[in-house]
């Protein structure tokens, strides 16, 4: 039980949180989007938050592309053109801009008076779909690409057209996109500008599960033939694969010509969930214990998990040296880092190298230091913040 004292640090961490998540930014809806056929699943129009920047930041940009996963056949995208993450008609319409969207120096030093701006994500293909039929018994609309541009067209109008410095970033599927439309983004912008993208949780592996199936490299074809992502995906990439295959950072990223970040756990906990040891491969839920708090896992468990970094790691090192391509690999078990304030910037943020994630990525975009850091292994890291999850989490794809 907590005692009194304990009760207290509590009560003052949370209210600084709150604090530190005081701005509330509202949505704005592309309107015009909808006739050029640029809608969510549900054939609602696209939206965004955008929060003005100020001062030395006028004219600069942050773009977020907001994560939640993908729809890969008709059942789960029906499914998810009920809720936020296929209608604009199901989101809230402020949203609390807080970590890397902050507008506080003291928790985004970097960024906090830029021109910060929440891309929300209701295509289920990572803004890469583009299919022209829609089929009238389901109404679903796979135009994730379309949305894309729509959204950066409007951007432009709105100054983006004159910014020195544009950083595309994204969390998640977001973070699968921000490398997916990195040089895409870059081209869209002044030749002059700053141009980088950062990928936060967005590096997923291609690996078999634990029971030797080839689970993710199935959803992902599933997700690219069902939203016709293919003429979509990095030419650089399809040029050489199967369109499946360019779905995976770990063949597309090297071929990037504009500077990127990457940002990633190397037990990432959704990856862990739904690559390495998804349902399917999982039918007695062996694996539930350990998924919801890495501190319940079996020792054969841990095994399976730290061989599961080394592919990772493998496959982030196989992209080759690059004296632009940043890097932040810690050896936490979470996902997504850059949107909470207490992993991006807080006085107990996990660090590599006494560095946050937040000092890395800042060093990176204003070429104050290159950062390329792999943490050690777990439990090697005390400043790390493991999640713990409860099985009422959303579950797993």
């Amino acid at each position: 039980m907590f005692n009194l004292n304990q009760w207290l640090v509590l009560v003052v961490c949370l209210l600084a949180i709150l604090k530190a998540e005081g701005l509330f930014v509202n949505i704005t809806y592309v309107r015009n989007a909808v006739a050029r056929g640029a809608v969510c699943l549900d054939g609602s129009p696209p939206a965004y938050h955008l929060h003005r920047g100020s001062g030395t930041g006028i004219n600069s940009w942050l773009i977020q592309l907001e994560g939640g996963g993908w729809c890969n056949n008709v059942t789960n995208c029906l499914s998810r053109m009920h809720t936020r993450l296929g209608s604009s008609k199901k989101m809230v319409e402020n949203l609390a801009f807080s970590a890397i969207l902050s507008n506080k120096k003291q928790y985004n030093p970097d960024f906090y008076n830029w021109n910060r701006v929440k891309v929300r994500y209701c295509d289920g293909s990572s803004f890469t779909g583009d299919v022209q039929a829609v089929n009238p018994a389901t109404n679903l609309h796979f135009r994730g690409a379309r949305v894309w541009l729509a959204v950066m067209q409007e951007l432009l109008a709105k100054g983006m057209r004159n910014a020195e410095n544009a950083v595309l970033s994204g969390c998640s599927a977001g973070g699968l996109a921000s490398l997916m439309h990195c040089d895409s983004f870059r081209a869209l912008l002044p030749m002059g500008a700053k141009v980088k993208c950062l990928s936060d949780a967005g590096f997923f592996l291609n690996t078999r599960d634990v029971s030797g199936a080839q689970y993710i490299k199935s959803y992902f074809k599933d997700v690219v033939t069902l939203h016709g992502s293919a003429k979509n995906l990095p030419r650089s990439c399809t040029s050489r694969l199967t369109p499946a295959m360019c779905f995976f950072p770990q063949y597309v990223a090297r071929q990037i010509r504009t500077p990127v970040f990457i940002l990633n756990a190397a037990y990432d906990s959704w990856q862990i969930k739904n690559i390495l040891a998804p349902r399917a491969a999982d039918p007695y839920g062996k694996w539930q214990s350990c998924q919801l708090d890495i501190k319940n896992c079996q020792p054969n468990q841990l095994k399976v998990m730290q061989d599961f970094r080394l592919e990772f790691l493998s496959a982030v090192i196989g992209l080759g040296r690059s004296s632009s391509r940043g890097m932040f690999i810690d050896s936490c078990y979470t996902h997504c880092q850059t949107e909470t304030q207490t992993s991006w910037f807080w006085q107990d943020s996990p660090i590599l190298n006494r560095t946050t994630i937040a000092k890395a990525v800042g060093d990176w975009v204003y070429d104050r230091k290159l950062f390329q850091r792999i943490d050690c292994p777990y439990p090697c890291n005390p400043t790390c913040h493991h999640r713990v999850f409860t099985p009422q989490d959303a579950p797993p794809i």
